[in-house]
């Protein structure tokens, strides 16, 4: 099985070099608009495409990731929000456990359903310990997975949590506030987390600017995921590439 993409990003987190994924939701986005983002991303070299959603309606997914291929070379990574959410077109799939919720189906149900098929894929296949964090909105990722986040001032919950999910074997562990949240994971909890687990620390969900993204990877983080906010405005690509020193 590869594994190129995950021990680039061990590499770079041994060196204190920090990562930049783009989240591009296959249902939000039209072809069209695609195109520029790819191009600025390209140019503000950022590091991954993460491709997916909470909730796909729609049969896209495919036809962006192959739309992504024509025009960069940048990594394509599913980011699925279910187990039918793949695509043997991308490079790579964060194995997504929900470690934070209780809800077995996404702790194992999806993931023995989807084994079988990522098994003959090709596909890089990186088992991400999942974490919701409160980001003071009801998010769809909440409502879809039928659990509650991590409450943003539970420090010791947060770094239980991905304690016993680094200890269970995951590969990296994922906080994210989920899309459109009002705020960030908080720095402090970014902090603990990152100094008591060894694997590469990856945080999304509600920045909106190169001065949070900033203070998301001085707290600890090491791959910055933005979304929704590129979504509204591309050409935050390029602050938030600087902020973190692309």
């Amino acid at each position: 099985m590869n594994t190129q993409l995950y021990k680039d990003l061990q590499e770079s987190k041994a060196k204190g070099e920090k990562k930049f994924a783009v989240l591009i939701d296959p249902d939000k986005l039209k072809l069209n608009s695609i195109d520029d983002i790819v191009d600025m991303a390209s140019k503000a070299k950022v590091d991954y495409f993460y491709i997916g959603g909470s909730l796909i309606v729609n049969n896209m997914l495919d036809e962006v990731i192959t739309e992504i291929k024509k025009k960069s070379q940048i990594p394509t990574i599913l980011f699925p929000g279910n187990s039918y959410q793949l695509s043997y077109k991308a490079d790579g799939i964060l194995f997504l456990s929900l470690i934070s919720g209780r809800n077995a189906e996404l702790l194992i149900g999806n993931h023995v359903i989807s084994a079988p098929y990522l098994k003959i894929s090709g596909l890089e296949v990186i088992s991400t310990g999942y974490m919701l964090i409160d980001g003071g909105i009801s998010t769809t990722v909440q409502y879809i997975s039928n659990t509650t986040p991590i409450p943003n001032t539970k420090y010791d919950i947060a770094l239980s949590t991905a304690l016993a999910g680094e200890m269970l074997g995951m590969k990296q562990i994922f906080m994210d506030a989920g899309s459109g949240a009002q705020y960030c994971v908080p720095e402090k909890m970014i902090e603990m987390v990152s100094s008591a687990v060894e694997v590469p620390l990856i945080v999304g969900g509600g920045i909106r600017s190169g001065e949070q993204a900033k203070k998301m990877v001085d707290a600890g983080a090491d791959v910055i995921v933005v979304g929704n906010a590129i979504e509204k405005n591309p050409s935050l690509i390029f602050e938030i590439s600087k902020a973190i020193g692309k």
